[in-house]
């Protein structure tokens, strides 16, 4: 809300245009968590759409819905409640975790980049490396020698977590 012609900086709205063209307008405030868009907004005026060049229009959302929570209604909620929202937030397929991630470190938003990477280390605590292929779907390209080898020289990593 204005006063003599004047806007806040916390209502403040600018517009971010996702890889396929879907165009947000924003409070500033949410942009400004996205250091990559942060600097963006240093270099131009409060009229110009930031391309987001590298996320598509699903992901964009899903950041988006993120900064949303921690600059609005998430300040106001106990750490015990922030994390129940976060653990429901992260409740994604693995392909659009993984772009999460990737757009988490495009856009240089830490908290994000933190969340999602730990939801991914969570996956895989206490896993051996035939179960991680399992559970995301990865093909083993190594021939069984090649395995081996690699086995031996990580032999002390295994040792260091029994």
């Amino acid at each position: 809300q204005s006063t003599w012609g004047f806007q806040k900086m916390s209502d403040k709205q600018v517009t971010l245009m996702s890889q396929d063209g879907v165009v947000f307008p924003v409070r500033r405030e949410v942009a400004e968590m996205l250091q990559t868009v942060k600097a963006a907004l240093e270099d131009t005026r409060d009229d110009d759409v930031v391309p987001i060049a590298n996320v598509k229009k699903e992901i964009l959302e899903k950041v988006l819905e993120f900064c949303e929570y921690h600059s609005g209604e998430g300040k106001t909620k106990s750490d015990e409640e922030k994390k129940k929202w976060e653990a429901e937030y992260v409740k994604l397929d693995h392909p659009t975790l993984f772009q999460l991630i990737l757009a988490a470190n495009f856009l240089n938003c830490q908290s994000l980049l933190d969340l999602t990477c730990k939801n991914v280390a969570d996956q895989i605590r206490n896993k051996t490396p035939e179960q991680i292929r399992s559970h995301f779907n990865i093909k083993n390209d190594f021939t069984p020698e090649e395995e081996e080898e690699v086995r031996k020289e990580n032999q002390w990593c295994e040792e260091s977590f029994k």
